[in-house]
């Protein structure tokens, strides 16, 4: 064992002190009150960013992308991980949550326009992502810089990813769709570490939105519409 996982392993002992009683009334069973579906990246903290520290409360999953599909035999399909706490535990709501610098979005786009090549577990997720991002990249603007691009990207990837839900019969009605981006680069106005909301229920005009959930306005923006 290294010294990084052995300091590893001594914060969770301090995790563990702390949270010993918390699982009381969790040890079989869960309720969450939301689905988060973030991208797999250092630094994106998936319970911190919602200053979550309760176990139970939120299911988080993550993967390259924040994807929601899934391939199967018969296609693409909402995948078990997102679908499992809507499907078991009574969760009505799903957030799937982007990031600005997203190494998925930036490796689809390289791949698509480039056609850079990525070992065979990462080229699989890139695959699943490629489809759906294809239009995204014929739309963007034509004076992008490449993080420029990447980040408009993102927002397209997470609609896309919020479009699949709305689209699949797995997924009730009454269920919330809420996207948003995680931003730790300045690409929004606030601050780093913010989350912006740019989708909700496959609506994306932000005046729109604002006017529909005033409590949460100084947190709805895009940075581009399509």
């Amino acid at each position: 064992m290294n010294e990084e996982f052995l300091a590893m392993l001594s914060r969770n002992a301090a995790h563990a002190d702390a949270f010993d009683a918390r699982f009381d009334g969790l040890e079989h069973e869960q309720h969450p009150a939301a689905v988060t579906v973030c991208c797999s990246d250092s630094r994106v903290l998936q319970d911190h960013i919602w200053g979550n520290d309760e176990p139970g409360h939120v299911f988080t999953c993550g993967n390259i992308g924040n994807r929601v599909v899934q391939q199967t035999a018969e296609g693409q399909v909402v995948s078990g991980d997102v679908l499992y706490p809507v499907e078991h535990t009574g969760t009505e709501t799903v957030v799937v949550v982007g990031h600005t610098d997203c190494g998925a979005v930036t490796a689809t786009y390289d791949h698509l326009t480039d056609g850079l090549s990525e070992p065979p577990g990462i080229k699989y997720c890139l695959e699943l992502l490629a489809p759906h991002l294809k239009a995204g990249i014929d739309a963007l603007p034509d004076n992008l810089d490449r993080e420029g691009a990447v980040n408009h990207l993102v927002e397209y990837n997470v609609d896309r990813q919020i479009e699949f839900l709305q689209e699949s019969d797995d997924v009730p009605d009454d269920v919330d769709l809420i996207g948003v981006v995680y931003d730790f680069q300045h690409a929004y106005d606030g601050k780093r570490g913010e989350v912006h909301v740019i989708n909700v229920d496959g609506k994306t005009d932000p005046e729109a939105l604002r006017d529909a959930y005033p409590d949460a306005a100084d947190r709805i923006a895009r940075r581009w519409s399509y």
